[in-house]
């Protein structure tokens, strides 16, 4: 029983991170057009989340957390619009550095992971509700 209880508490620590990982592949998505409004502005900036393993000790498990919600580091685009507001000299404009099919990937990746949560906390649910049915 004690087995079931730890897996039912890794699957859920599990869907709560892909849950916030969906949340940030969400926030890029809807600010992949986010466009500098003067010269010398900057675009947004694609997030990025990384995961840590940390150790339970209420139940002797590791558990995987959100380690931090950091940014991309990588270069700004530059694309050719001299009559964008912040455009520069030579009528370039950094734009976001967020590739929206690399977004879709990465939703689909946490989706499939938080499912595969999901299911776990189901057949545990069912095992736990068996086991109780056969102790009355």
């Amino acid at each position: 029983m004690d087995d079931l209880l730890r897996t039912l508490r890794i699957s859920t620590a599990g869907m709560k991170v892909q849950g916030t990982r969906l949340r940030i592949i969400s926030e890029n998505v809807a600010n992949a057009d986010s466009m500098p409004t003067s010269p010398g502005g900057m675009p947004y900036r694609r997030k990025i989340v990384t995961f840590r393993n940390e150790l339970d000790r209420t139940i002797g498990v590791e558990k995987v957390q959100i380690d931090r919600i950091g940014v991309d580091k990588s270069d700004f685009p530059r694309k050719y619009d001299p009559s964008h507001p912040a455009a520069d000299p030579q009528g370039y404009v950094l734009t976001p550095n967020v590739n929206a099919l690399m977004e879709m990937m990465d939703m689909r990746e946490a989706q499939r992971s938080y499912e595969s949560n999901m299911s776990v906390v189901k057949s545990s649910k069912t095992m736990l509700q068996n086991t109780i049915s056969l102790m009355r």
